[in-house]
C-alpha cells in the first residue's frame, strides 16, 4: 500500500480529487475523454501473447486448483428453485465428491431472491464477509437489462443484502454510459454503494458490470471501467453472460491495466472479474497467465479476482480428475444435476 492521500478517500473523494471538480457530465466526460486510448492491435497483440504461454507441467496442478477457488459458481436462470440452488451449493463445497482435497469455489451467485435460500444451504460454511468458506453473491439492479428506475435498483439490492449476500453484481445503465451522460451512471454507482451498507455499518462487496459486449470499444471499456472504481465499485466485472460477446482476454486485459494503474496511482487495489464465454480449463489459464503478468500474482486471489462461470468447473474437475487418475470420467460426473 502507498502513501498516496488518495488512497484514505472515500469513493466521491477520489474522483473529486482527480476531476478537479464535482462529479458532473462535463467533468467527466473531460476527464475520462481524456484518458489515453487504446491501442486496438496492440492490446490484441498482446493478449495473444499472453494466451499462448505455457506453463510447466509441475505447475498446472496448482493452476486448476487455483482456478477452481477463484470460481463464482452460478445460476441464473427464470427456472431457478430453492432445490437447484441447494444442489448448486452442494457443488460449490465439494466439487469432486470422489475427492475430498479438492477446493471450495469463491463463491455462489445466484438471484436476490434465492440468496436465503444460498445462505441456509452454506450453514457453517458460510463465508459471511470472511476469508474461510463460500461467500454469497447476488446480482441485483435489475439485471441484466438494468432497465429499471434507481428506486427498484436501490430497493432490489437493500433486499439482497438483508437476505445475507456478501456481494452484489450490478450492471451499469449502458445507454447512460453510451449517451455521455456519465453524472448518471456514476452516481447510481454511488448510490447502490450505500445500498450495500449493512445495519452494523459494514458493507457488502460490490461487483460493477459493464456488459462490455454492448460498450462497442476498446476506449470505452476503459472509460467505463475507470467510471465504476471513481464511483467506488470493489470490483469490476465484464459481462452478464446474457450478451455476445461476454468476456475477452483483450477486454480482460484492458480491465486489468485499469486497475493496474489505479492502484499505482492511489494504492488501492480492485478486482476483476471476466464472466461469460470461459468454459475451459486452458481457457481459465490464460487468465491466470494475463492477471500475473499484468497486475501480480497478488490478485490471484478470490478476493481480487474472480470467475464468473457456470461451466468451467466441469472441465476443470475432469482435468484435475485425468491428473490424478490418468484417464477421464465421464462429462456426467461432474454436472450439478
Amino acid at each position: 500500500m502507498t502513501n498516496s492521500p488518495l488512497a484514505t478517500y472515500q469513493p466521491d473523494q477520489r474522483a473529486l480529487a482527480l476531476i478537479g471538480g464535482e462529479a458532473t457530465d462535463a467533468n467527466l466526460r473531460r476527464y475520462l475523454h481524456g484518458i489515453p486510448g487504446i491501442d486496438a492491435v496492440g492490446l490484441e497483440a498482446r493478449a495473444f501473447d499472453l494466451g499462448t504461454r505455457s506453463i510447466k507441467t509441475s505447475s498446472k496442478r496448482w493452476a486448476i486448483d487455483t482456478i477452481i477457488g477463484l470460481i463464482d459458481l452460478t445460476t441464473l436462470e427464470g427456472a431457478d428453485t430453492p432445490g437447484k440452488v441447494r444442489s448448486l451449493v452442494a457443488k460449490a463445497l465439494m466439487p469432486d465428491p470422489g475427492d475430498p482435497g479438492t477446493p471450495r469455489v469463491a463463491a455462489v451467485c445466484v438471484y436476490g431472491d434465492m440468496v436465503g435460500s444460498a445462505v441456509t444451504a452454506l450453514g457453517s460454511a458460510h463465508a459471511a464477509g470472511g476469508t474461510d468458506g463460500v461467500t454469497v453473491a447476488a446480482v441485483a439492479t435489475a439485471f441484466p437489462s438494468g432497465r429499471a428506475s434507481l428506486a427498484i435498483k436501490l430497493a432490489d439490492v437493500r433486499d439482497a443484502v438483508a437476505a445475507g449476500a456478501d456481494e452484489i453484481d450490478m450492471v451499469i445503465d449502458r445507454g447512460a454510459f453510451l449517451a455521455g451522460r456519465f453524472g448518471q451512471v456514476y452516481d447510481e454507482i454511488v448510490a447502490v454503494k450505500e445500498a450495500c451498507r449493512r445495519a452494523d455499518g459494514s458493507m457488502a462487496h460490490l461487483k460493477v458490470i459493464l456488459e462490455t459486449g454492448e460498450l462497442n470499444t476498446y476506449d470505452n471499456v476503459r472509460r467505463a471501467s475507470w467510471l465504476a472504481i471513481l464511483a467506488g465499485g470493489d470490483f469490476i466485472k465484464t459481462s452478464t453472460g446474457k450478451v455476445a460477446p461476454a468476456a475477452t482476454l483483450p477486454v480482460t486485459l484492458s480491465m486489468l491495466e485499469v486497475v493496474r494503474d489505479w492502484h499505482r496511482l492511489t494504492g488501492v487495489r480492485i478486482g476483476v472479474k471476466p464472466a461469460g464465454g470461459i468454459r475451459t480449463s486452458k481457457d481459465a489459464i490464460k487468465y491466470l497467465v494475463t492477471v500475473a503478468e499484468t497486475v501480480g500474482e497478488e490478485w490471484l486471489s478470490p478476493r481480487l479476482f474472480r470467475f464468473g462461470a457456470s461451466s468451467l468447473l466441469n472441465d476443470v474437475l475432469l482435468q484435475r480428475q485425468k491428473m490424478t487418475t490418468g484417464h477421464y470420467s465421464g462429462p456426467d460426473y461432474v454436472t450439478i444435476d
